[in-house]
């Protein structure tokens, strides 16, 4: 739109003192109707045109207001583009998207901070969360499933900050990950079993790295017959048995009451009679009732957390456990985790953009004081890259050693045939 800054902020400032948003929200689902709606006041208030608007101008204030009133305003056609992933807002003048895994500015902006901050505040009340001066900071999931983050003034310097991680309506399976050159077909092969005989995995990676994408596509491969309860703190998960317990933590009330922590369901799912338990996100308090939970017969439970390597997820799990109410030698949190967890998968976000597994590694056991890791398989890359600057590589498959806890629970589940076809060349 054309129309300069200070005519939108004008024209927004006399439709909004002309309109009862909360008698006109019942249209937010009837986008031609509110548009209908809101073409009369605008028509009416503007009829002398003293602003020399073109028709089509025009159409686009009316839209503008619109699309505020909906929810998103600016941002209402990127979240419709199932393309982009994540939304970032850095102040009115700066929003960001990532597509394809690369982060780029686009050409949109807010008016100015008070058109970007009511937004944020009625995204916020729509999901029964507050934001305000005396509260700056809110996270919350929208109707559609997509993650939310917002920071206002005081807290940030230029501006609201809004951050939005956009629920994906495809969910991505093990075979478009291979397709993706994300994994090999006998990485895959290898995740099937192990999630299907009740290994426990941890996943790992950085921000926006395709962790709980990955949770995603391996749960499809948990038994119909088991009793599965996820607990996130924004819900994401989306699985297709059907006894599935879905819960989420809650925050602290206006009174600071009512806080249900990752820490507090973890501790109630273990008396719903779980067969599996997955935690969206390990991240604080709750890793000892997690590793309590997979070490007590619930085999087959899994979580994702962020490090950069298996050898940092396991001195992640290690800080996370000394920050809970528990107070064990390290000796003693070292030989629960080892116990606890079999598998660690850490998955990267490369800087051209694309999603890899970087390892896939098992836990050994304890030597001395140390865990023993032992690779499975691993990316390694070569320097040049292909025509679209994309990384290239070769997926190395290293081998199952004999002891290992997912050949044993292969045998178990008359899975051994299936295991020993992806290692048969190079254990011969």
């Amino acid at each position: 739109m054309n129309v300069s800054l200070t005519t939108q902020e004008l024209i927004r400032e006399k439709m909004l003192a002309n309109i009862d948003i909360d008698k006109v929200e019942y249209l937010v689902d009837d986008y031609s109707k509110l548009i209908e709606l809101l073409s009369k006041t605008f028509y009416a208030l503007f009829s002398d045109n003293k602003y020399k608007l073109t028709t089509q101008e025009q159409e686009k204030s009316i839209e503008m207001i619109a699309d505020e009133i909906t929810g998103f305003g600016p941002l209402r056609e990127l979240m419709e583009d199932e393309s982009i992933s994540d939304i970032m807002v850095n102040g009115p003048e700066k929003i960001f998207i990532e597509r394809y895994g690369l982060i780029t500015l686009t050409n949109r902006r807010f008016i100015n901070n008070t058109q970007l901050t009511d937004i944020t505040k009625r995204l916020m009340q729509r999901v029964n969360r507050r934001i305000d001066e005396g509260r700056p900071l809110a996270d919350a999931r929208l109707i559609d499933g997509s993650r939310i983050n917002a920071a206002i003034s005081p807290i940030t310097l230029d501006g609201t900050s809004l951050s939005i991680r956009k629920f994906s309506k495809n969910k991505r399976k093990l075979e478009d990950l291979v397709d993706m050159g994300a994994m090999s077909s006998d990485m895959a092969n290898f995740l099937i079993i192990s999630a299907s005989c009740r290994v426990n995995i941890i996943i790992s990676g950085g921000t926006g790295s395709g962790k709980t994408t990955l949770l995603n596509a391996l749960s499809k491969y948990i038994s119909e017959n088991e009793r599965v309860i996820t607990l996130e703190d924004a819900a994401e998960l989306n699985l297709e048995q059907p006894h599935v317990v879905r819960m989420e933590t809650r925050l602290a009330g206006v009174e600071n009451t009512g806080q249900i922590t990752m820490r507090d369901l973890v501790i109630n799912s273990l008396r719903m009679r779980p067969d599996r338990i997955i935690i969206g996100e390990c991240r604080g308090e709750e890793t000892f009732e997690m590793l309590q939970a997979m070490n007590t017969g619930h085999n087959g439970s899994m979580s994702t957390l962020h490090a950069n390597t298996p050898r940092d997820a396991i001195a992640r799990l290690e800080s996370m456990i000394m920050m809970g109410p528990v107070n064990m030698p390290i000796f003693t949190i070292r030989r629960n985790i080892a116990s606890a967890i079999n598998l660690i998968v850490q998955v990267s976000r490369m800087n051209d953009g694309s999603r890899k597994i970087r390892n896939i590694s098992e836990i050994m056991g304890m030597e001395g004081e140390n865990i023993v890791l032992q690779d499975i398989f691993s990316f390694k890359p070569i320097k040049e890259r292909d025509q679209q600057g994309k990384i290239q590589g070769e997926f190395i498959n290293h081998g199952l050693l004999s002891r290992s806890s997912v050949r044993i629970s292969a045998e178990i589940y008359n899975l051994s045939n299936e295991l020993s076809s992806i290692f048969s060349a190079v254990e011969k």
